[in-house]
Parts: C-alpha cells; structure tokens; sequence
C-alpha cells in the first residue's frame, strides 16, 4: 500500500548529536532560494524533507522538534508537491513515533498525521491513513492514562476517520474505540480507572463529531440508550466543558433522530420489556429537558470562572431553545472576505471541532482547503493575482517583499545581468549562439 522499506539517509540529515536546536538549522536550511529569471521561492519542501530525515533519529527530542516544524508548515500551507512524493514515508514515521515515542511525541504525531489526512483529502491516501492507523492508535490508547496524549489520539482518530472512513462500519470501530476510553470492557487483567474531566471531554467530542457523519436510520437503536443514560449522567459533573460536551453531543442525538426513533420503535413493540424501555425513554427525555434548563440559568456553584459559567449558559439556552422548539442555533464568521454560516447541531460541531483541531491553521486551510469546502459548502473569495503572493504569511512577505532582504537583491542582480547582457547584444558580442548563452 505504497509503503516505503528503505530509510534514507544523507548528508542533510540531522546529527542526533548536535546541540542546536533543530527548529534553527531548518530554518537556516530553508532560507535556500532559487533564482530563475523573475521568480525567486522560498523552498519550504525541503525543510519539510530535512524534517522527515530528522524522524529517523534516535534522540527522542530530536523527533519532538522536527514534527513541531512539520505541523507548522502543514497548519500555514498545504504541502500538496510534498505529500504526493512523500506521503507513505510521513506516514510511517510518524506511526513509529506513536510506537515509541513518549507521551509528547505521541501527541506530535497524532497531529501530523492527521494534518496529513486533511491535505490528502478523501480517496486512496485517506483510506490507507485509517487502516494503516487504527491498530497503533488503539495499542496507544491503552498504554498509560496521560490526558494530552490520549485527547491528541482521541482528535486524530476523528479526523482520519472523518476523511477516510468510506464505510459505516469503519466508523463504527472508530466510535467504539472512543467510548472504550471512558467504559472499557473489564476482565481478569483489566483495571477500571477513573477517566479525567480532559479525556471525557475529548472523547465526547470526537464521538459527536464522528455521529454528524452517520444516517439517523443507520444504527441499531438499542444500542443508543447507554449513550443517551452516559451523558446525560455527565450533566450532572462538575467540569463545565464536560457538561458542555454532553449537551452538544444529546442535541445532535435529538437533531438526527436517534432519541425519536429508540421511542417509536418501543412504541409499536408489544413487548413487555420494550415498554418498560419506552417509559424509561420518556424518563430520560424529560429529565434531560429539565437537566438543560437548569444548566441554561446556572447562577455558579459548579466551578468558578466567570468566562466559563457564560459560556455554558450561552450553550445550554442554544440547545434549550433547540429540543423546545427545534431552531439550532446558527452561525456566521468571516473567511477572507466571505461568510462561513452554520445551521445546524451537525455543522457547528464539525465547525468547532476542526477549529480546535486546526489552531491558527482553521482560516488558511478554509481559505484553500478544497475538502472543507466541501463539508461546509463554503466557496472563498479567491483573489486574482499573480503567483502566491495572496498565500504569504507575514514572515513570507518580508521575505519577498522587503527592499533589504535576499529575495529583493536577488531580483536586482538578475536585471542588472539582463540590462548588461541587452547592452552586449546591442553591440554584437552576443549576436551568435545568445540562446545558448542565456
């Protein structure tokens, strides 16, 4: 499947021995331009294969600082030359990372992959991502109980998952992974542990963004009520972005139907024990409306922060107006010029979660990212001017467009060697063979 069995190893690869900072000899490796007529371009491509070189060594710190690197070129550009060339060796590097690496280089490299898998977009590359990914990330999920590490995993195994997996069963086994987190299957070797506030939090929310992918009418509905039992018992928490979590996550379950559909099929059911279901349903359902609303007007108690009580309220009136009289809230912010708008449950935890995911990168990738635009249905306002010029962070720009840097006396170099070369021809030096000679 693409994969690549030879390791390269050559002079522009790292020592694992020096003592710079690898972030300042990429740096420096990558302030290489090539002058070609008018065009002079930072090549970024090979500080992302100085990077990949550098997750070959055994220094731990090493690898640490070269997926920083790589995160940040993916978050500021897509690296579309760079995947198609590279993209199995990232890939499995980056696998052996999660391998072996510690609890930050997992989380590193949790990201990059799934940076990875949003350059690729959907098809063959994405598809090989989550079935090359999935046994690793399982392994990991259940060695130590870090929170960073295990929401990093948690957040990668959405976002692979999201892009690549074609089948609803894929995404099932992503979904039970996730929720393995937070209610693992005990046995004779196994030891219940206490999830975090963080983990539960990422786990929900990873959850909710993989559910926004799936059919109301496509699962079992017996297999909602533990969920629907879950958060609504983490309503009750006093972690406010755990409660949080768990209201977006039951408005979606109401938004496709899930809550609905596990009543009206109780309904018709003669069963005795469906209809103890269905009162324990409409049990459920009351007592959630109730939950909300109170969470809706929190005078505090449950935590401190101020910031944190308006937002959870804001939150929970969103999603009371929603299950009382079914408006989901809607959104708008500003992409280059146009509007991004969300109007449903769905699109405002997609929305949010790769806000979350992305960072700094959210806009940029937005703004080129041919797949999101898809997801949102979002159509940027694309300038028309030449080059990349409308692409360039700040750094690029002062790079490019300073009177004082290399760019700029590179540029001045070439037309004072065209200016001579056209007064020569004028006076017949290059009058034969000047083809050749330019």
């Amino acid at each position: 499947m693409g994969k690549r069995s030879s390791q390269r190893r050559n002079s522009a690869m790292l020592d694992s021995d020096d003592s710079d900072s690898v972030s300042s000899s990429l740096t420096v490796q990558s302030d290489n331009v090539t002058v070609s007529g008018e065009e002079v371009q930072l090549d970024k491509y090979s500080l992302l294969d100085q990077c990949l070189d550098a997750l070959y060594e055994k220094r731990g710190s090493t690898r640490e600082k070269a997926l920083v690197e790589i995160i940040e070129t993916f978050n500021s550009s897509l690296q579309h030359e760079f995947v198609e060339k590279k993209f199995a060796t990232l890939l499995h590097q980056c696998l052996n990372c999660i391998k072996r690496g510690s609890a930050k280089e997992i989380c590193l490299a949790s990201h990059a992959i799934g940076l990875l898998s949003l350059t690729t977009g959907p098809g063959e590359k994405a598809q090989e991502i989550l079935e090359e990914s999935v046994t690793p990330i399982s392994q990991a999920l259940k060695s130590g109980f870090e929170t960073s590490k295990i929401s990093s995993l948690l957040e990668c195994l959405a976002i692979i998952t999201f892009i690549g997996g074609n089948e609803l069963e894929e995404t099932e086994k992503s979904m039970q992974m996730m929720w393995q987190v937070v209610h693992p299957k005990l046995g004779s070797n196994v030891v219940a542990t206490k999830s975090s506030p963080g983990v539960i939090t990422a786990t929900v929310s990873a959850w909710s963004f993989l559910l926004t992918t799936i059919d109301g009418w496509s699962l079992d509905p017996k297999n909602w009520q533990e969920s629907i039992s879950y958060f609504s018992t983490l309503l009750d928490k006093d972690d406010r972005s755990v409660r949080i979590a768990a209201g977006e996550a039951l408005a979606l379950i109401f938004e496709i139907g899930k809550l609905e559909k596990v009543s009206g099929e109780a309904k018709v059911s003669s069963d005795s024990s469906i209809s103890r279901e269905l009162a324990h349903i409409q049990g459920l359902r009351a007592k959630i409306l109730n939950q909300v609303r109170n969470l809706s007007t929190e005078a505090g108690g449950k935590g401190s922060a101020k910031k944190d009580l308006n937002s959870q309220r804001n939150s929970f009136r969103d999603i009371l107006e929603f299950l009382e009289y079914g408006y989901p809230p809607e959104t708008s912010m500003k992409i280059g010029g146009e509007s991004l708008h969300t109007t449903s449950w769905s699109q405002l935890i997609q929305m949010t979660f790769l806000k979350h995911f992305l960072g700094g990168g959210f806009v940029k990738h937005m703004q080129e990212n041919e797949f999101l635009h898809d997801v949102f249905g979002f159509t940027p306002k694309r300038k028309q001017l030449l080059g990349d010029e409308h692409r360039m962070s700040i750094s690029d720009k002062r790079w490019f467009k300073s009177p004082n840097s290399v760019v700029s006396k590179a540029r001045t170099q070439i037309r004072n060697k065209q200016r001579m070369m056209s007064q020569d021809k004028n006076t017949g030096h290059f009058a034969v063979g000047l083809g050749d000679e330019i």
